[in-house]
């Protein structure tokens, strides 16, 4: 049985009632937090991440797939949301973080990638003096059945996230574009690996692809992340850079690197 962890996590392994969890401190993040500029997010996130943050689309096979995230620094492992006490207050924390050291892994049996995902943690967070999750009887406790809510709702969210990216790309809505800025010495800063919705594509879309994108509910999705963008302003304020060209200026080649 072979295990593919998710963006982030080292080592994980399957995780059994028996377990004791060694559970991060309350406000702690998970190393990948502090070493990347661009954090996955989920389709029901869109509607309170776009409030602090640019929300984009990448994709790492040339275009064929896409994921979104959410932009936290223009530079290669750069997140400009973190204080010394941990993510800055009143900024909306994404899932994807919150769950740790948990996640629901994709598994491979004799080279066949299994369907169901499978619940995982961080090995490192295996140890005898760790926090129970389940009961002699092998009943959830209160922190297991919160921590399980969060991971299969998340996990759930993020189909419905695959989904919608899935129609964007078929319906040919989407398109790269590289972020363009100065920093403060008159370095220039490119992001680049990014895909954005084109607004005019949509007004080439027949009725049927209209409808489903209601249906859907990705229209809603869509004017989040259009709207998103402006919040690149915002970033680059907390770099202390000034902007050159609008988050729509340029073709753009590559990925983000977190």
């Amino acid at each position: 049985m072979q295990i593919n962890p998710p963006f982030g996590y080292r080592e994980i392994v399957p995780f059994y009632k028996n377990n004791r969890v060694r559970l991060p401190a309350p406000g702690a993040l998970p190393d990948f937090a502090r070493d990347t500029n661009a954090i996955p997010v989920s389709y029901t996130e869109f509607a309170v991440a776009c409030r602090d943050y640019p929300l984009v689309f990448t994709s790492t096979d040339g275009g064929k797939t896409f994921a979104a995230i959410a932009v936290v620094g223009v530079a290669a492992g750069e997140n400009l949301f973190l204080t010394k006490d941990g993510w800055q207050a009143g900024v909306y924390i994404p899932a994807y973080v919150r769950r740790y050291p948990f996640c629901m892994a994709r598994v491979t049996l004799d080279k066949v990638e299994q369907a169901d995902r499978l619940v995982c943690v961080e090995r490192a967070f295996v140890a005898d003096d760790g926090e129970r999750m389940f009961d002699d009887a092998g009943a959830p406790l209160e922190r297991w059945t919160h921590i399980n809510k969060l991971l299969n709702e998340f996990e759930s969210d993020l189909e419905r996230s695959r989904e919608m990216c899935g129609i964007l790309a078929d319906y040919a809505l989407l398109a790269p574009f590289t972020m363009q800025a100065t920093g403060k010495d008159g370095a220039p800063l490119n992001l680049a690996g990014m895909y954005r919705v084109e607004e005019k594509k949509l007004e080439v879309l027949n009725a049927a692809q209209h409808k489903n994108l209601f249906k859907k509910g990705i229209v809603g999705r869509i004017y989040a992340h259009l709207l998103s963008l402006d919040n690149f302003a915002r970033l680059l304020a907390r770099k202390g850079a000034g902007i050159q060209a609008p988050p729509a200026a340029a073709p753009a080649a590559g990925q983000p690197k977190g």
